[in-house]
């Protein structure tokens, strides 16, 4: 899908073509070096041409908007400045027997390494405990992507397990996934 056929949604519900939950009343997420804000159609070409670095091309196979817009999925841009540093999105369980929240997360080449990917991720973490009332969190990622686990393992995450042959990638082979989780003792 091109950037100009790129799904867009006011509605705060997946549209028709299964896009991304992005709504007017999605909130503007403040960090400490960035801000989170909702996603649009318009921000179709800066995301997809960070999914195209290497640095990222590498982990997120796909360079396509389809792959940034998860059905069921709240997306927000990853904002330093006026800058989109990159793309962080979060899906929910809410049946409140299994109610949690996972997260991806991407930023652009040049702004790894400048705890942007660090700061968005703190940022959510806080509004889907603090907002959203959630007590486990898990990323996945690629069970070689050392930097993002080291990453994730400084904000709290453990390993979980390893999910093989989670992912197939360019090559049509299938890598291995790390799952991780924070989980929020929340037993008082």
């Amino acid at each position: 899908m091109t950037a100009a056929e790129a799904p867009h949604c006011a509605s705060g519900e997946p549209d028709a073509r299964g896009g991304p939950r992005v709504a007017a009343g999605d909130p503007i997420l403040r960090g400490d070096r960035v801000v989170l804000r909702p996603l649009t159609d318009h921000d179709a070409p800066a995301i997809l041409t960070i999914l195209a670095e290497p640095g990222v091309a590498a982990w997120w196979r796909r360079a396509e908007w389809e792959q940034v817009t998860e059905a069921g999925a709240t997306v927000f841009a990853v904002m330093v400045g006026d800058a989109i540093a990159g793309c962080i999105q979060f899906t929910e369980e809410t049946d409140p027997d299994y109610h949690s929240a996972s997260i991806d997360v991407f930023v652009a080449d040049a702004w790894q390494d400048r705890g942007v990917g660090s700061d968005a991720m703190r940022t959510l973490i806080a509004y889907l405990v603090g907002g959203r009332g959630h007590h486990r969190l898990t990323v996945d990622p690629a069970a070689a992507n050392a930097r993002a686990i080291h990453v994730y393992e400084r904000l709290g995450f453990r390993p979980v397990g390893t999910m093989h042959a989670y992912e197939r990638v360019a090559d049509a082979t299938w890598r291995d996934a790390l799952l991780m989780e924070l989980v929020i003792d929340k037993r008082d």
